[in-house]
């Protein structure tokens, strides 16, 4: 029996990330609303292309047919559109074979607040308003970048990247080191506190879900030693020793781990990146999420001290 949407690892995605709508976004800007509902209506099958979270969402669906009496994750799709255009969207998942059936269309309004009644763990969206709205109500989301999108369809791997601090754990942390940007300070800090655990950040629910996924494949693999685990989780952080303690102990009192884990002690992400390719990276601060020939999509988490704005107050 396929788990109940409350017992799923839910990802809401609004249609500006998963496909590509600058051409008719641009219409919106340049002609107003009643000429993009048209311009929909006239192009609903033309389908659109790939956006920044297609490569992900394509094999985080494709962990269903791995488990198909579980059936554990789901994506549903969150839109400003109205359904009459939105069609084309829906159209769109059709084309591409995406198991996506259910969507909210908010008819111009954000359609963050709907999350929890989706269980959602994620929410995926190119409009900032949109993202750090649902972050101020606690809700798990992610503004995806601009980049140029490959998906290798005989690559059936999935990998998830995530930064630590701000995104999985809170930014204690960063919070001392903002406060003279003294990596001693941080560290002593770090040490001092190392036996306690980080409170939860703004994605340790996705997190924590994907480390059940993890352990549906643990299970697969001791019942079929030939199985091929199709999810790999990396923690890319800017730590180092001694204040990677920290970060271990964490995890641990959570019950869960990642693939593999790097402290880089400042080091430039975008080499480690290069290597492990994942197909979403999610980071709290901008200057982390850069790749070589920009083709990693990168997700920012605008969450924590890092993010403040000026008259945001402490």
């Amino acid at each position: 029996m396929a788990y109940p949407i409350e017992h799923k690892l839910v990802i809401g995605v609004a249609s500006s990330a998963l496909f590509d709508l600058a051409e008719s976004h641009q219409v919106y800007l340049d002609n107003g609303p009643e000429e993009y509902r048209k311009y929909q209506e006239t192009h609903i099958d033309t389908v659109l292309p790939r956006g920044v979270a297609f490569p992900f969402i394509r094999r985080f669906l494709n962990i269903n047919k791995h488990y198909p009496r579980q059936s554990p994750v789901e994506v549903v799709l969150f839109s400003r559109n109205s359904p009459e255009t939105g069609l084309r969207v829906m159209h769109s998942i059709a084309h591409y074979g995406l198991d996506i059936s259910r969507a909210a269309f908010m008819t111009g309004k954000s359609p963050y607040p709907y999350l929890p009644a989706f269980n959602a763990s994620l929410f995926l969206s190119a409009n900032e308003d949109d993202v750090r709205s649902a972050l101020a109500c606690d809700y798990p989301a992610g503004l995806v970048l601009p980049s140029r999108t490959e998906d290798d369809e005989n690559d059936e791997e999935l990998r998830v990247a995530f930064d630590f601090d701000g995104v999985i754990a809170d930014d204690e942390a960063e919070t001392v080191f903002k406060r003279n940007n003294d990596v001693d300070e941080f560290h002593a800090h770090e040490t001092l506190n190392v036996g306690t655990p980080h409170r939860p950040g703004p994605l340790a629910g996705l997190f924590q879900k994907l480390a059940t996924m993890q352990r549906l494949e643990e299970r697969a693999q001791r019942r079929d030693p030939g199985y091929k685990k199709i999810l790999r989780i990396a923690i890319i952080t800017a730590r180092n020793a001694p204040s990677h303690e920290r970060v271990v102990t964490t995890l641990k009192s959570w019950g869960v781990a990642a693939d593999e884990t790097f402290f880089l002690g400042g080091m430039d992400k975008s080499r480690v990146l290069a290597v492990f390719k994942p197909h979403i990276f999610f980071d709290d601060q901008l200057s982390h999420l850069k790749s070589a020939g920009g083709t990693i999509p990168m997700v920012h988490v605008p969450f924590g001290i890092a993010n403040m704005r000026a008259g945001d107050g402490l």
